[in-house]
């Protein structure tokens, strides 16, 4: 256990003399990205650093609604970002010259990025993220 609170005090997690504890944001992804590998449970992770299962479950909804932002994972995959692929339509719309675009466009409301096409997409879900967070 003392390998456990010295990992969690390294992520930034405060222990206090009564017992309770200040998960930081880092911690809680930390937790949350654990819960997203393959065969692992929230129940499971939950145990292992001793945190309420419904407790996780909750930032992993945080997660999903884009309030935590979690850290890119060793194959920098999203896991938590959706994305459709369309033909584009209406007076936007550009016609195809036959030529293949180096960039990978983005249209979130009236914002649209463009990204080089080997932006990763954990950095791509951090952008994401921060735009939905931002007050308009």
């Amino acid at each position: 256990m003392c390998a456990i609170k010295s990992f969690l005090i390294s992520l930034g997690v405060e222990f206090h003399p009564s017992g309770h504890r200040t998960w930081s944001e880092e911690a809680k992804a930390h937790l949350v990205a654990q819960t997203l590998e393959p065969g692992a449970t929230v129940k499971a992770v939950a145990e292992r650093y001793g945190v309420l299962a419904n407790q996780l479950s909750a930032w992993r909804r945080a997660a999903k609604d884009g309030a935590l932002v979690l850290p890119s994972g060793a194959e920098d995959e999203a896991v938590f970002a959706p994305m459709v692929i369309c033909d584009p339509e209406g007076p936007e719309a550009k016609p195809d010259n036959g030529i293949a675009s180096d960039t990978l466009r983005i249209r979130i409301g009236d914002v649209c990025l463009e990204l080089p096409l080997n932006t990763g997409a954990g950095r791509i879900a951090e952008i994401i993220s921060a735009l939905k967070a931002t007050p308009c």
